[in-house]
């Protein structure tokens, strides 16, 4: 089956985390808006459907006769289909628990750039981005990193659920990449203190899949207008 993704062009964002789980699988998408303004239109035409199931917002991914939104639930749906998931149901339901952890983190990290509201700029809510941020760096970064690093420990292997890899394993990939990008002076220092997150990182990275996709031009490089932005401001 050849999937189209639906997400904005020139973002990692949340359709990053479904990217790397298409790439580490080998499966045949395409990313639609990246391929031209047409793209972008039809996103945007499929979101304002009256019918059918609509997404709210992007991600989602269209498979055949489907059209599934929101990053958990899309991968939740990919890794049954391209064995990034246990096999029983519990084991599922468990990667599926974390994924949305791993949401509300994502959540917090947009939070330290915009916490007072999304429609405004950064340079509108610097005060109160500064004092979140501080937050974050000392409270929720070591709570956060500490619960996955704690079940690695824990987890009999290499990755965060034991022995095999789960599309966990690659939204975690891209959360220590997002934070070295957002906060490279706290994370030099922070990451001393989660060394199984960071090996797990690196196994990550070293996948082949992953690894070629990381040096293509298909990986959009970080940037100012996505999840995790880098103000040096809130790095100190």
């Amino acid at each position: 089956m050849r999937y189209e993704l639906y997400y904005w062009p020139t973002i990692q964002g949340r359709g990053e985390f479904v990217r790397l789980a298409l790439e580490d699988a080998g499966a045949a998408y395409v990313d639609v808006a990246r391929r031209n303004k047409a793209g972008v239109a039809a996103m945007m035409k499929l979101m304002q459907a009256k019918a059918g199931t609509p997404s709210f917002a992007p991600p989602f991914l269209k498979a055949g006769s489907l059209t599934i939104g929101q990053t958990a639930n899309i991968l939740q749906f990919l890794g049954a289909r391209h064995d990034l998931a246990p096999k029983s149901e519990a084991g599922r339901l468990w990667v599926h628990q974390l994924q949305l952890t791993i949401a509300d983190f994502v959540q917090e990290v947009h939070d330290t750039h915009h916490p007072i509201g999304t429609s405004l700029y950064y340079e509108d809510q610097k005060g109160p981005a500064k004092r979140r941020s501080a937050e974050f760096r000392k409270e929720r970064l070591p709570k956060y990193c500490g619960y996955f690093e704690r079940l690695i420990a824990g987890s009999g292997g290499p990755f965060v659920t034991g022995r095999k890899l789960t599309y966990a394993d690659l939204s975690l990939f891209q959360v220590i990449e997002g934070l070295r990008y957002a906060f490279p002076r706290s994370m030099k220092k922070f990451e001393r203190d989660i060394p199984k997150l960071i090996e797990l990182h690196d196994r990550v990275a070293a996948l082949p899949n992953i690894a070629a996709y990381l040096e293509s031009p298909r990986r959009i490089p970080f940037n100012e207008d996505g999840l995790f932005r880098h103000y040096k401001a809130l790095d100190k």
